[in-house]
């Protein structure tokens, strides 16, 4: 990437895990809370990187950023990260150049996540670039690339029907609910966090089952309490998780806890309870589905679970894949323009100072000289000599890197243009 006058280092890297090879637990190693985001950025700036971008949710964590070798960026998740190098290359996957670019398209646009078509992964990518940029962390090519796949969702959205209908975590837990609880709308349905999935879970809830007896739950009361507002919903202290637990027929978890916040000692069931574990990583306990009449099903199996409207959106994959391409293209070509760009600012300062040469020498020369109309119209003709050159160069037909020599030779432009 060094010719593309972007960064000082060599390459641009993905570094990550998803599910595809990751499950829920060995995610959960390398999840990143705000906390450890922030230390992790902060160290990234201390250690020189330029350019870093990262994703951590339920179903990935991405590192995407500049660096001489991709350890650089495997070492900093494993610094700020319960994981270790030998856990994660068992899993993890790492992309170089065009390929991580490839790859961010297709992460964001909803084409690589758990459920296809869940486009709330483009949020995290909108959160990920400001949090980056709050630590100087930010360039032309990472603005510009994650504005491209921004683009790139937008119109997938608009043009394609691959977002038809709910696609996201939360719906499929709704919806598995729906198909398996009978009489949910008598049920007593108990909502543990509030977080993002947490949010959309409440929503999808109030939404599709009619159910009047919905409890929120969350360790900082106030958040549960701006929620229940909006759906007219009850709060209910986190000291008496427990004794609500009791009285629930369904328990949803969605808590941002690095550890469970389920286990036994919690559960004293005298009727069946179904338990919906949302949190990466996991907080239901795994010995919690030992005990007589409890159900628990991760995130995992209900993204796995598919039902028409999905096998619809396949249908539409290859139409996003057209679009994706089409914007990539656009990207792909201003990656290049960068290659020249130092070429033609020099060759403007060049032509500048040549101008600005004649116009002393004709000044003294003529007593009549209009000084500011000939600049205004050798400024414009300048203008207009390097827009050439810079079409030319842009063009697919010609030797960039041929030509940029060339001018440099004509014009007797410096060496070692930045």
């Amino acid at each position: 990437m060094t010719h593309y006058n972007i960064s000082k280092h060599s390459s641009f890297y993905t570094v990550g895990l998803s599910y595809l090879k990751a499950d829920a637990e060995v995610r959960g190693m390398f999840s990143l809370d705000t906390a450890a985001k922030d230390a992790l950025l902060q160290q990234a700036e201390s250690d020189g990187i330029e350019g870093l971008l990262l994703i951590s949710t339920c179903n990935r964590t991405e590192l995407h950023g500049f660096a001489q070798h991709p350890y650089q960026l495997i070492k900093l998740l494993c610094d700020h990260t319960n994981g270790n190098v030998e856990a994660f290359q068992k899993v993890a996957y790492i992309y170089k150049n065009n390929e991580a670019i490839t790859h961010l398209f297709r992460v964001g646009t909803g084409l690589d996540s758990q459920i296809l078509g869940d486009f709330e992964i483009i949020s995290q990518i909108k959160q990920g670039f400001y949090h980056s940029k709050q630590y100087g962390l930010t360039n032309h090519f990472l603005e510009r690339l994650c504005n491209a796949v921004i683009q790139a969702s937008k119109r997938i959205k608009n043009e394609t029907d691959i977002s038809s209908g709910a696609t996201s975590v939360a719906f499929a837990s709704v919806q598995y609910i729906l198909k398996n609880v009978p009489d949910i709308s008598e049920k007593n349905i108990l909502l543990f966090g509030t977080g993002k999935i947490g949010r959309n879970t409440c929503e999808n809830l109030v939404k599709h089952t009619d159910n009047k007896h919905i409890t929120l739950i969350n360790r900082t009361r106030d958040k549960a309490e701006k929620i229940a507002g909006k759906f007219n919903l009850v709060v209910k202290d986190y000291g008496e998780l427990q004794t609500e637990i009791r009285k629930t027929d369904v328990l949803v978890v969605a808590t941002g806890a690095q550890s469970p916040t389920i286990n036994k000692s919690l559960l004293y069931c005298r009727k069946p309870l179904l338990i919906l574990d949302l949190s990466i990583p996991k907080n239901v306990a795994d010995d919690v589905a030992e005990l007589e009449g409890v159900k628990v099903l991760h995130l995992d199996a209900l993204s796995q679970m598919t039902d028409e409207t999905l096998e619809k959106r396949r249908k539409h994959v290859p139409k996003a894949e057209e679009i994706i391409a089409e914007v990539q293209r656009d990207f792909t070509n201003w990656l290049e323009t960068r290659k020249f760009a130092p070429v033609i600012k020099a060759l403007k300062k060049k032509l500048k100072t040549m101008k600005d040469e004649e116009l002393d020498f004709q000044s003294k020369k003529l007593g009549d000289f209009n000084a500011e109309q000939v600049d205004l119209v050798s400024n414009r003709i300048i203008h207009k000599i390097t827009r050439h050159f810079a079409n030319h160069l842009k063009h697919a037909d010609i030797d960039s890197d041929e030509s940029l020599q060339l001018i440099k030779e004509v014009f007797q432009l410096e060496e070692g243009l930045q």
